[in-house]
């Protein structure tokens, strides 16, 4: 339960909230005192769910529909976001797909380009309005940008989701650029790369023992957890990490 003595942290976005590590942030960071806005672009139901769960915990939340894929939608998240809950001052970039298992020379144009425009184009688009609201240069008054990386930017996934890794990869990039260009506006922008993370990911994909196939090359030996994650990006936000910009933090048991 949320402590109602500390003063409310501002409104927070998480996208592709629904489930998972998004869930699990969501649901964390109403916690510690922020207004959620608990976005999601299918998954109405689960989205309710983790909006209800905060606001039954004396959290704020609301659940908000809208595709990062499309900027008119990203424009509607962020201002019904504003309107319900009150000024943005954070963003946790995790809405993202991996466009199915296949090798590179099986992998077709239309799911390269979903991938992309989701993982990629998402993001960006989210944070630009992010950016718009907090930096003081547009007269904000700062806040905190966590983007949802993979341990697969720096493996590669060879084999399965090589398109996949490469739109993580591009995420680190747009970690450390982003970082350096609002620096000096009050706006910190960092990345936190899952590992190997007990979610539904892996069974949505039609591979449901990919844990279980994977887990001795963990050093840790097991699999992560949403709420591991959760931590992670949770400590990126807070204060605990007002020195902390242009990083990516590995949460993956060493592999």
């Amino acid at each position: 339960m949320p402590n109602r003595d500390e003063k409310e942290c501002g409104t927070l976005i998480v996208t592709g909230a629904s489930r998972g590590i998004g869930a699990a942030v969501a649901k964390l960071a109403g916690g510690r005192g922020f207004a959620v806005a608990v976005n999601f672009s299918r998954s109405e139901a689960g989205a309710r769910a983790v909006a209800n769960e905060i606001v039954s915990a004396e959290g704020r939340a609301v659940a908000i529909q809208a595709d990062v894929a499309r900027e008119e939608d990203v424009m509607r998240l962020f201002e019904t976001a504003e309107r319900e809950l009150g000024p943005i001052k954070g963003l946790v970039n995790n809405a993202a797909i991996t466009g199915g298992f296949a090798r590179v020379d099986e992998v077709s144009a239309k799911a390269l380009a979903e991938v992309m425009t989701v993982n990629v184009c998402g993001a960006i688009l989210c944070a630009r309005e992010a950016v718009r609201r907090m930096s003081t240069r547009h007269g904000g008054t700062g806040g905190a940008i966590v983007n949802i990386s993979s341990r697969a930017a720096q493996t590669g996934s060879a084999g399965e989701w090589v398109h996949y890794a490469a739109s993580k990869g591009a995420i680190d990039s747009f970690t450390i650029g982003l970082a350096r260009e609002v620096a000096t506006e009050g706006i910190r922008v960092n990345a936190v790369a899952p590992g190997l993370i007990e979610t539904g990911l892996h069974a949505a994909n039609g591979a449901p023992d990919r844990l279980q196939r994977l887990v001795a090359t963990i050093p840790m030996g097991r699999a992560g957890t949403p709420q591991e994650v959760a931590e992670g990006v949770l400590w990126l936000l807070s204060p605990a990490a007002s020195y902390t910009t242009g990083a990516i933090l590995e949460v993956g048991g060493g592999r």
